[in-house]
């Protein structure tokens, strides 16, 4: 089982993302439409938007590779899986504002994705920024890749009310009306759901 990545890494607004291109925007009301969890976003192709506990601070994090599907450790409070296609063998758990990222290295092929979190809960209620003084957070998380087709995203377990409030926020997200492998229609068709007027620029 090779650990491809394990330290603590910086999130931002309670977020952090797998990500090739660094420099890819990306709106978080995409990552999960469509979806029944609101942890591990992949409704995006070849990104994961991951949501953490603590809003910003730094956390620690694991990244694993398994040959096959690895059993759920009972430590683990909240588990949701996604499937995920890379769209480079060059990724990173990159910081919101991009201003720093932690590279890993995957083969193109389809995998499914297991994220796992601990202590989502006792994270403090915390302001942008005031979480730096809080060392360490604690809350943990694990990110688990092993080959596989692609299949629906699925809650595994459920056991704080934070996950449940990101369950819920993408439940209630409109339906995409386009496939994933057309994804700026995609982006498209969800803006002009949620805000009632079309995209910028866009034909309709």
């Amino acid at each position: 089982m090779p650990t491809l990545f394990s330290g603590d890494v910086v999130v931002e607004y309670s977020q952090i993302y797998v990500m090739s291109d660094p420099t890819e925007q990306l709106w978080l009301e995409v990552s999960f439409a469509g979806q029944s969890n609101g942890l591990c976003g992949a409704a995006w192709p070849g990104v994961l938007t991951l949501i953490t506990g603590s809003h910003t601070g730094e956390v620690e994090f694991t990244v694993e590779l398994h040959d096959r599907e690895p059993p759920v450790d009972r430590v683990w409070e909240d588990v949701v899986e996604v499937s995920f296609a890379p769209r480079s063998p060059q990724l990173a758990l990159v910081q919101s504002t991009t201003e720093q990222s932690w590279p890993f290295e995957l083969d193109q092929v389809d995998y499914r994705v297991r994220y796992s979190a601990v202590g989502m809960q006792d994270t403090p209620a915390i302001d942008s920024g005031s979480g730096w003084d809080t060392r360490p957070l604690p809350d943990r998380y694990l990110l688990q890749f092993w080959p596989g087709s692609a299949l629906p995203d699925v809650v595994l377990k459920q056991s704080t009310s934070v996950a449940a409030y990101w369950h819920d926020y993408a439940r209630n997200l409109p339906a995409p009306s386009t496939p994933a492998s057309t994804a700026k229609q995609r982006y498209h068709d969800i803006y002009k759901a949620l805000s009632g007027v079309p995209f910028p620029g866009s034909a309709n």
